[in-house]
């Protein structure tokens, strides 16, 4: 089945294409005439980008659409406040017949390298015999690793594409790594690069991976990735004899405090110095994620700032400092 990119949809173009349903409501005519009949306002979505939608006939529906659906839809792109296909035929498709592809953008890198890497981390770098148990529990349960290696880092905030979870714990490993290498006396590397390791593990809970737009389970929706997580961490030192019962409260605290602060999820505040670092590392690498990903979704020709983020209170300023003046 063809597909047309959302981005390079322009106004006057006829539609025929799969696109994923990332609102969709309904709304009454306020023409006299059409007294009770409603019509369908929609937002669709691919991996390029978004584009308005309406279906003024939608009452001929057979089958009620919702959020979620992917969609083969006809229609034509209208001009109303911006790009709008007024849709004129829809249907329902099965999403395990779809490309996931068309539909969820993937980190550039291959999933199969930041295991490797992952895993070269864990067998030269964490030197404490608890913690590499711990982590090699973890990276030889081939579910475990393979939700693990396909998880999205969040929904919309940072690393929000398949294996964008890997990604940024690699960063976060790498960060981790400069700051012990600072402070050396006062960091322990393998601990901390255990935290960085284990700090968004309940992530792979977090997310229904059947969704194609990565919604919430209803685990994610109900505990959260950090309960998830620490969840996650007492089944697996449970099976572990005389893990030492201080090292298993340190790791706790670090999962339980990589937000940082409370009005940002954490129901407990950063105490050690490695929940402290950790909780940085963290941010830094989602956070910077962010800011390049609204760099680059600035188009060219456009002016030299981004439109505003509400998720990072700004725009940003694109001039490089090596342009002419």
């Amino acid at each position: 089945m063809k597909k047309q990119l959302i981005k390079n949809l322009r106004v006057g173009d006829e539609v025929e294409t799969q696109v994923l349903i990332l609102e969709c409501s309904k709304a009454v005519f306020s023409a006299p005439h059409r007294t009770g009949d409603y019509f369908l306002k929609l937002l669709f979505g691919d991996v390029s980008g978004s584009v308005k939608g309406v279906m003024w006939d939608a009452a001929h529906l057979k089958e009620q659409v919702k959020k979620g659906d992917v969609v083969f839809i006809r229609g034509e792109v209208t001009d109303y406040h911006g790009p709008q296909v007024v849709v004129s035929d829809l249907r329902i498709l099965d999403p395990e017949k779809v490309n996931r592809g068309f539909f969820q953008p993937i980190s550039e890198r291959d999933p199969k390298e930041m295991l490797a890497e992952l895993k070269q981390v864990i067998d030269e770098e964490v030197k404490d015999p608890h913690l590499k148990l711990l982590l090699i529990s973890l990276f030889t349960d081939s579910d475990f690793v393979r939700r693990f290696a396909l998880a999205p880092a969040a929904r919309t905030i940072h690393h929000n594409y398949v294996s964008g979870l890997l990604e940024h714990t690699l960063e976060v490993i790498a960060i981790c790594r400069d700051l012990a290498r600072l402070y050396p006396v006062q960091l322990q590397l393998d601990l901390l690069v255990a935290g960085a390791i284990l700090h968004d593990i309940g992530k792979i809970e977090e997310y229904d991976p059947a969704s194609l737009n990565f919604e919430f389970s209803d685990r994610g929706k109900l505990i959260g990735h950090i309960s998830i997580g620490k969840e996650m961490l007492d089944q697996k030192i449970g099976l572990i004899p005389d893990f030492p019962a201080r090292l298993k409260m340190e790791l706790e605290h670090m999962i339980l405090t990589h937000h940082g602060l409370r009005e940002w999820g954490s129901p407990e505040v950063p105490k050690t110095i490695h929940a402290f670092t950790l909780f940085h590392a963290d941010l830094v690498s989602a956070r910077l994620n962010q800011f390049i990903k609204i760099m680059e979704k600035h188009s060219s020709g456009s002016g030299d700032w981004t439109e505003w983020d509400r998720f990072l209170e700004r725009s940003i300023y694109l001039k490089s400092v090596t342009e002419p003046e």
